[in-house]
């Protein structure tokens, strides 16, 4: 038994010659196959519970079972470099499907513009490849290094080594899951607790502290929902009755705070790229170059305002507004795309959550503030909220393989590696693109849009004024005063997702688990090892079950 694992694990180690190709037909097959269930999957659950889950875990675990049936053809499944390359396509599927295809098409529809379902979905598509794109030549450079925490690509990569390796880590991953699994059942966010576990530790506790904040204020409490219940622990905090969330002041306090932290992160991205001196000691420990990354970002920057020309052309929107108005919409568009990728991206590494939704509506308000007219705004907002999802799935799934294969021990192993994946993902992108072309209509003739379409819509409708402005300005400053202070950790751009996904169960559990993790670690550095095995464990179980909790669920929701 130990000889078979031996030999198995000597998989990661392979030659760079010797990785599968995500062209061979037996993988192509697999992740075309695996893509079509992806996307199916993430139109579902997008238009009736509002998310889509990670698949990427679901698509590994599929590829070990069908490795494990006994059949001749099937055993070349067991190669885990293949597993990873089916994740990737199956999670890119889902997730652009879901986010990056049907969500912002939903936009214009539901502003009574089923014209525009088409030249829409045409620039989102182009959008979610320039995504990914930049994430491939980006991936493992300073802003983006393939050590960064990245936690659902964590989870997918001891999942499949689990399998190959077994013994104590494999057994360490199963309470894991189980945990993760039972967490969830009693409304525990185990994926969370997991993240929390081996993170970032002071991103981890600045979104949990944001959860809290937020759940406190949108509740007038401290309340716990659990157990398919609430647990009031303090109520009436601000007084008897208050509703802190109906001023604008609170109301807009989220967006303001991510606004002045996204801002400096911004400008710390800037800082990082244009920094001089160290490109020769930074040249070694990363893949991606310096060089690379600026002109990844650079070259996504205009093929971001191509595609914005291209979306004033095509759904006519030019027509709207006057010329000076045009220029500015094009290159405002353009930088909300790139803005909210890097943001989404930041977010996604540290803590495994990216707040895209979120992201979006704040530069829809910024757009609304600058006094652009309904539909442009639609297509501002519709085509910000298809960058950063594919940007995020991407960077976990190349985490998940570059663990697999060895770590970056070899760099031309990895560089091609990463390579492969690259073409599994854009496989996925194109599945779901024609899945969607085909099936929008359908959800859309039944009133099945993405629940956020309606938010956006009605947040256009209602307008901005001048105390919206005040208080996002207001709220800016402590927000930029954080993220500053918090340096390279992102501390403010986490403690701004807190609050504008967060609840308070969230928040209790994340530091719950932090301080679970500091006692441990602090009584006995091993514990460390044993922790991050545990937490994606958990994080894996969690997926699990949100996945198949929602399809499972989505016949009695029809």
């Amino acid at each position: 038994m130990a000889s078979n694992t031996k030999k198995d694990y000597t998989q990661m180690h392979i030659k760079a010659s010797e990785h599968p190709k995500a062209y061979s037909p037996y993988i192509l097959i697999l992740n075309i196959v695996m893509s079509v269930l992806g996307a199916i999957i993430g139109l579902e659950l997008i238009v009736r519970t509002g998310v889509a889950p990670n698949t990427s875990i679901v698509g590994a675990l599929f590829a070990i079972i069908i490795s494990r049936l006994p059949i001749a053809f099937l055993k070349k499944y067991q190669s885990i470099h293949c597993q990873n390359m089916i994740q990737t396509s199956i999670s890119g599927a889902t997730f652009s499907a879901a986010n990056c295809f049907l969500l912002p098409i939903g936009v214009p529809v539901i502003m009574g513009r089923m014209d525009l379902m088409y030249p829409m979905l045409v620039g989102v598509f182009l959008a979610t490849i320039i995504d990914a794109t930049i994430l491939y030549k980006t991936f493992d450079s300073e802003m983006f290094p393939a050590e960064g925490a990245w936690p659902p690509g964590v989870a997918s990569a001891e999942s499949i080594l689990a399998v190959v390796e077994k013994g104590k880590k494999a057994f360490l991953l199963i309470v894991g899951m189980v945990i993760g699994v039972g967490g969830k059942m009693i409304g525990i966010p185990t994926d969370l607790l997991g993240v929390s576990w081996f993170g970032d530790f002071a991103a981890m506790t600045a979104l949990g502290v944001g959860s809290i904040v937020i759940g406190i204020i949108k509740t007038n409490g401290f309340i716990i929902d659990i157990f398919g219940r609430s647990f009031p622990i303090i109520t009436n905090i601000f007084g008897e009755g208050a509703d802190l969330m109906a001023s604008n002041m609170f109301k807009y306090m989220p967006h303001g705070i991510m606004i002045g932290a996204g801002l400096v992160s911004l400008i710390q991205c800037g800082r990082m790229l244009f920094k001089k001196g160290d490109g020769d000691s930074a040249a070694g420990k990363f893949t991606s170059s310096m060089a690379n990354m600026k002109k990844a970002l650079g070259g996504g920057y205009v093929a971001y305002l191509v595609v914005a020309i291209l979306l004033a052309i095509i759904t006519g929107i030019w027509s709207e507004m006057g010329v000076v108005q045009l220029i500015i919409w094009i290159i405002f568009s353009a930088f909300a795309a790139i803005a909210s990728e890097l943001i989404v991206g930041i977010s996604a590494m540290y803590s495994g959550w990216f707040p895209g939704f979120a992201t979006a509506l704040i530069f829809l308000i910024v757009g609304m503030l600058i006094g652009f007219p309904s539909l442009p705004l639609g297509i501002l907002v519709a085509y910000t909220s298809a960058t950063g999802p594919a940007f995020s799935d991407m960077a976990y799934d190349l985490k998940c393989g570059y663990i697999l294969r060895g770590c970056g021990k070899d760099q031309e192993l990895e560089l091609e590696g990463r390579k492969q994946q690259y073409i599994s993902e854009i496989v996925g992108f194109v599945v779901a693109f024609i899945l969607v072309a085909i099936m929008a209509k359908q959800y859309f003739a039944q009133g099945l849009f993405a629940p956020v379409d309606a938010t956006f819509a009605a947040t256009i409708e209602a307008g901005a004024g001048g105390d919206v402005a005040k208080w996002l300005l207001i709220w800016a400053i402590p927000g930029a005063i954080i993220q500053f202070l918090g340096g390279s950790r992102q501390v403010g751009i986490l403690f701004a997702t807190g609050l504008l996904v967060g609840s308070t169960i969230n928040g209790l559990t994340i530091l719950i688990a932090l301080l679970i993790r500091y006692i441990l670690v602090k009584k006995d550095k091993e514990n460390e090892q044993t922790l991050n095995i545990l937490g994606a464990g958990s994080l894996a179980g969690a997926a699990l079950y949100s996945f198949f909790a929602a399809t499972l669920s989505l016949g009695k929701k029809k």
